[in-house]
């Protein structure tokens, strides 16, 4: 049974996430009826479906490949696999994600499409700093990413981005070359037109933005329904942000904040999540302290075969 304020907390951010998405793709068509008329929206929305059914799938290979990341077996990182065995079993999940070491001392984890299959990516400073506890939680976040489709919701959030941003350079250039002759003809210019060519590309950005924090809640919530364990992911969260953050501005600039504006954020403040996190945990039973079981796969950090490369004054990942 879980708590009233996880399921009030969920359907918050299904009806955000629902709302967010909607105004992109009403920015969208709007932009297509300025354009090309009438039934220029409707007609850019099924050229838009058509391009979703026949695109090629998103491929991470590239990404995995600028980080170094190295596919894991299970010999490697027994306790590793069978934490995400078991969340993926939790979570209904038929397939298994698979699953990359990158050599980065920055702890971070995140969830990818590879073709059908999706895959988790864990750096090495990730397995460094936190507990067993802790990074169950973090694992459970990513596999509630993948259980609710955020991974293609985050897809065609970004090519309704794209392809606005498309349209409103095709309309640029269509009123630069209309221009000479609306003024020799006498028209008036089309101030509608070229407001929305100026916002349309930077509002649709912000409420990409928007939907992707929304999604980063969602997901902290249904890591708590995985494992139980809000406190667990509240604490990862915390030793997170402390250990991707300069020893020396925790000594001079202690609990400074990221100077990035809330609107610019792909992710939600790390004291946001938490706050949410603890009064999810109030109304909680005691953990599941099954996670921390003698018995289980001994977790350690696996070995790193790529070696970190320097540039700069950090590490480069």
């Amino acid at each position: 049974m879980h708590p009233p304020l996880l399921e009030k907390n969920k359907r918050r951010n299904m009806w955000h996430s629902l709302l967010l998405l909607a105004a992109m793709l009403l920015l969208f068509m709007l932009l297509g009826r300025v354009l090309f008329g009438p039934g220029g929206g409707i007609l850019l929305l099924f050229g838009m479906l058509l391009l979703i059914a026949f695109m090629p799938r998103a491929s991470a290979w590239l990404t995995l490949r600028l980080y170094r990341a190295e596919l894991l077996s299970p010999a490697q990182a027994p306790g590793l696999f069978h934490m995400v065995d078991t969340l993926r079993r939790r979570a209904g999940l038929e397939q298994m994600p698979m699953l990359f070491l990158v050599p980065s001392s920055t702890p971070n984890a995140f969830a990818m499409l590879h073709g059908d299959r999706t895959l988790i990516a864990v750096t090495d400073g990730l397995f460094r700093l936190l507990d067993r506890r802790q990074l169950v939680g973090v694992l459970a976040h990513e596999i509630s990413h993948i259980r609710h489709g955020d991974l293609y919701v985050m897809q065609l959030a970004d090519l309704l981005t794209r392809l606005t941003a498309t349209l409103a350079d095709i309309g640029w250039l269509t009123l630069l070359l209309w221009l000479p002759f609306s003024l020799l003809a006498g028209m008036s210019m089309p101030w509608f037109a070229v407001l929305l060519l100026l916002v349309a590309p930077v509002l649709s950005s912000l409420l990409q933005l928007a939907l992707s924090r929304t999604r980063e809640f969602d997901a902290d919530l249904g890591a708590v329904e995985l494992t139980g364990d809000a406190e667990g992911l509240a604490m990862a969260l915390l030793r997170i942000e402390q250990g991707a953050t300069p020893w020396w501005q925790w000594l001079l600039l202690p609990g400074r904040q990221r100077a990035a504006p809330s609107l610019l954020r792909t992710h939600p403040l790390v004291s946001e999540r938490v706050q949410r996190l603890r009064e999810v945990a109030q109304q909680q039973p005691q953990a599941r302290r099954a996670w921390l079981a003698d018995d289980e796969p001994f977790l350690q950090s696996p070995a790193i075969g790529a070696p970190r490369r320097w540039r700069g004054f950090g590490i480069w990942y």
